[in-house]
């Protein structure tokens, strides 16, 4: 039986870990050892990600850096709102740093960060947390299923 490789449609289980250029990391699978599934060309990723996967087999462990374009892209201005203080209560405080999660019409969530509260207006961020970061992505592929 020959060995899997990740390819364009492929199945991948895999435990991966992103760090930041100062080399903190902002995510991981392995601290509760849950890795992730991913179905190649689903769009959950970039396309220049998937590239670094494609080829990859069960076993293997590699890493790479990805440019933010490559990653959660740039912020986009458009993503950011300024929103009445009187939405926000005692359970959901208005406060710089905090992130909360805005009810969309459609019923699911989104979180935006407190960006800054002036007055009676609040900054609200609902641009990817890592957008505009460069990124360090390691991955150990699991398992593949073509």
């Amino acid at each position: 039986m020959s060995e899997q490789l990740i390819g364009a449609k492929s199945e991948v289980l895999f435990h991966f870990s992103i760090k930041l250029s100062d080399g903190s990391a902002a995510d991981s699978t392995k601290v509760h050892n849950k890795p992730a599934k991913l179905f190649m060309g689903d769009g959950s990723l970039t396309e220049n990600f998937e590239k670094c996967l494609l080829g990859l087999k069960a076993g293997d462990e590699k890493s790479f850096e990805l440019e933010p374009e490559d990653a959660f892209g740039q912020p986009n201005p458009d993503n950011i709102y300024y929103v009445d203080r009187s939405k926000f209560g005692a359970e959901t405080p208005a406060q710089v740093g905090s992130i909360i999660a805005f009810t969309q019409p459609d019923g699911t969530d989104l979180p935006g960060l407190i960006r800054e509260v002036a007055g009676d207006s609040v900054t609200v961020d609902f641009n990817h947390p890592l957008a505009g970061q460069k990124i360090t992505f390691e991955v150990e592929i699991l398992e593949v299923n073509n």
